[in-house]
């Protein structure tokens, strides 16, 4: 059991619902969600690529946006994955860590904010990427922005105009406590108020994640490597109204 478990009268039921019931949904349907997507919709397994559409502002806007939620995910893999005695045994202070999580967090954060507003402002400007929109894409533009807005909000509320924040004593081990099932709602209960909204809208966007596009960033082409070759054929000449340009004569 977790040492630092609450009881009864430490966690009222919202808490409990908050943090020990509300992860647990979002779970099953991230992962329920994704294997009904892939048995019933593996056409619809797709981002519908817009490019064709507009190219000028996607330039901009995808990589941006990329490449700075690269950066965010494994800074939260990093921060919520490794525990805090695991850095300082190999040398890393909590000054050292601390600095290099809020600089860097900072700028993927503003990065992708800036990659995602783009985006969006793409979408709804432009007459053929617009109606190529569906309500499912609104939805999950609404909670990606939502969710990256309330974590760098966090991150610059509590550690550059606040005091500062430590989320590796209570939101990391609550995170690990959900995966150990020994879930400790107690350790959520006392965060700032950005953090748990931050961490509310995450559930909720892995909750719909598998109905989304966002069905994408958990696939890769690998059948590409073990898929037979494309074979071409030449076309029979007799079946030719004309006669093949000179040097494609079949030898």
């Amino acid at each position: 059991m977790n040492p630092h478990a609450a009881t009864p009268a430490d966690t009222g039921a919202l808490d409990s619902l908050l943090w020990v019931v509300l992860p647990y949904l979002a779970l099953v349907a991230f992962v329920a969600g994704h294997a009904w997507r892939y048995r019933y919709d593996k056409f619809g397994w797709t981002t519908r690529s817009s490019q064709l559409y507009e190219n000028r502002l996607l330039r901009i806007g995808s990589p941006l946006f990329h490449f700075g939620i690269l950066f965010v995910v494994l800074g939260h893999i990093g921060g919520l994955v490794i525990p805090k005695s695991w850095t300082e045994t190999v040398g890393v202070s909590e000054h050292t860590y601390h600095l290099a999580a809020v600089t860097l967090g900072t700028v993927a954060g503003v990065a992708t904010l800036a990659g995602l507003a783009i985006l969006i402002y793409r979408r709804r400007t432009v007459g053929a990427v617009f109606h190529a929109t569906t309500r499912n894409d609104k939805l999950m533009y609404a909670v990606l922005a939502l969710t990256l807005a309330l974590g760098l909000a966090a991150t610059v509320d509590s550690n550059i105009v606040g005091g500062g924040y430590d989320y590796r004593t209570t939101i990391s081990p609550w995170f690990r406590s959900v995966f150990s099932f020994d879930p400790d709602p107690a350790l959520m209960s006392g965060a700032p108020p950005l953090f748990r909204l931050h961490a509310l809208s995450a559930l909720l966007l892995f909750g719909i994640w598998p109905f989304t596009r966002l069905v994408h960033m958990l696939t890769a082409p690998v059948g590409y490597l073990t898929r037979p070759y494309i074979v071409y054929r030449s076309r029979d000449p007799q079946l030719s109204a004309r006669a093949p340009r000179r040097g494609w004569e079949r030898t």
